[in-house]
């Protein structure tokens, strides 16, 4: 497989810095396992278009920062306003990209309305527990700063479980085979059925041993 160079370029010098604006769990080194892991999910599909699957992974959640809970409708909108692309893609194709980016969200009741989002969505998967711990505390410590820290561990497992745990959200729609994710599923579920263990780990994890935690 082989992205264009000149897509790569302008992706790598004038989207990709734009993540460092983003929170831990959704910076550069995600982007580049999202990346990664479509184009990996990609060379099993006949006829796919990989400048496509490329670009799509880089944008997924270019807008995290203007908005965290919408981040999939403003990721969309900023590809889709984005002319630079009109040098590399048709105006279907970047329909396509757009609709694609907003539908990678595990949580969407409905399902990608391409193979594009379907990618995407699937590779946008941990596949490592610690990965979600991180991205709960991070998330919480910016959104909830007046919560005491048992508050987040306890807000961060209970959304875990509502996730990853039995009839989660995140534990459907799965589109391709992928054994790593479901031995994932199976360590944090068993993980954050068990207080106790995940507090541990959820410390460990995030280096709060020992820490002065000064809220309420």
């Amino acid at each position: 497989m082989q992205i264009r160079k000149d897509l790569q370029t302008y992706i790598e010098t004038s989207i990709l810095p734009s993540y460092e604006k983003n929170d831990l769990g959704h910076n550069l080194e995600h982007i580049e396992y999202v990346i990664k892991r479509s184009l990996n999910f990609a060379s099993t599909i006949e006829n796919i278009d990989y400048d496509m699957v490329y670009t799509i992974a880089a944008y997924h959640d270019i807008g995290h920062y203007i908005d965290a809970k919408n981040h999939e409708k403003v990721s969309a909108e900023m590809l889709l306003a984005d002319e630079k692309l009109k040098d590399f893609f048709t105006d279907e194709q970047i329909k396509v990209m757009s609709e694609a980016v907003y539908d990678h969200r595990s949580s969407m009741k409905s399902e990608p309305r391409s193979i594009y989002g379907k990618i995407v969505s699937s590779a946008d998967r941990n596949v490592s527990v610690n990965g979600p711990l991180k991205r709960t505390y991070a998330y919480r410590l910016k959104h909830n700063p007046d919560s005491t820290l048992d508050e987040i561990i306890e807000s961060s497992r209970q959304h875990i479980m509502d996730k990853f745990g039995e009839k989660g959200y995140a534990t459907e729609k799965m589109y391709f085979d992928d054994p790593d994710y479901k031995i994932f599923l199976k360590e944090i579920a068993s993980l954050a059925k068990d207080k106790d263990e995940f507090r541990e780990r959820y410390i460990k994890v995030n280096n709060l041993k020992g820490k002065t935690y000064n809220k309420k």
